[in-house]
């Protein structure tokens, strides 16, 4: 085995992140009580823990601290994250933190959760996350002070399937943890369905020629439970170092028995010929290295 190879899990953590700068990966996740821990790594292999990046009082919230991710801007950091049900924008100078507002606010007026950042080609940044309230995953254009957004742009861009892989149970929760990518000017944007509890758990995709849709659902999960790996969702993306692969990075359940403590997995994601987006995933043996 290769000392760069790897095998899932490669981390302890929620609704996981990976940023990748200055040639090293800062993995973010859903990890502490009273705001988020990071942890940096050079290889995806060995992980050292970096202590707190955020800590509640240095920002909004005061529980359920929740699927941050982070994008480095104008030369400084944002973590968007979700507290007490809300989504909010912290600041730092280092992907290390320690990230905090100067202004204490909610970037949305209502509840919402899961927010995940996206740059175009243009230098527009978008801002999609799940309507609490609404079950719905919307898109939003950020202000250039990313710091607030503009309303009149608020889009409803997926709404839940009633049936099929996306509710496996029905009286479930449906779609949530947006993430977009983009391929060849077409905009892929991925989501996780079925309740977080669920083994059923997964990502699906929906393609659209705008980044604020109309998106079309693929019929199927792009990644789904196995026969040692369940509960498989709530994703980012980043990239390796040469940038020539996309790496998918996910969490699972801690077992086959066990939910919690969710588990940090890493596997390749490709474009095939067709356009189509694909997880090669999840895998449970020692894979080469993707970093």
């Amino acid at each position: 085995m290769n000392k760069t190879d790897y095998l899932n899990p490669i981390h302890k953590g929620a609704d996981p992140f990976i940023l990748l700068y200055d040639d090293k990966y800062y993995l973010y996740a859903t990890n502490a009580e009273d705001g988020f821990k990071v942890s940096i790594s050079n290889d995806l292999v060995n992980w050292e823990d970096k202590g707190y990046c955020l800590e509640k009082g240095d920002a909004m919230g005061e529980k359920w601290f929740w699927a941050p991710e982070v994008i480095f801007l104008k030369n400084k950091f944002y973590m968007v994250y979700t507290a007490d049900k809300h989504v909010a924008v912290a600041v730092a100078d280092s992907p290390l933190g320690p990230f905090k507002q100067t202004e204490m606010n909610w970037l949305l007026e209502y509840e919402a959760i899961d927010g995940h950042f996206f740059c175009d080609d243009d230098g527009t940044v978008y801002m999609y996350y799940r309507h609490v309230m609404d079950n719905r995953i919307c898109g939003v254009k950020m202000n250039d002070d990313m710091k607030s957004v503009i309303y009149d742009t608020n889009t409803i861009l997926l709404i839940p399937k009633e049936s099929g892989w996306e509710r496996v149970d029905p009286t479930k929760l449906g779609s949530e943890g947006p993430f977009v990518l983009k391929h060849n000017g077409k905009y892929y944007l991925t989501y996780s369905s079925n309740d977080y509890t669920s083994q059923d758990y997964a990502v699906g995709c929906a393609t659209s020629d705008s980044p604020l849709g109309k998106y079309t659902k693929y019929d199927y999960p792009i990644l789904s439970k196995s026969e040692t790996a369940v509960g498989t969702g709530h994703h980012s993306f980043t990239y390796s170092k040469d940038f020539k692969r996309i790496i998918c990075v996910y969490h699972r359940h801690f077992s086959l028995e066990s939910v919690e403590p969710r588990m940090t997995c890493i596997d390749e994601a490709v474009f095939k010929e067709n356009g189509e987006l694909a997880i090669l995933g999840p895998t449970d043996t020692i894979q080469k290295s993707i970093s």
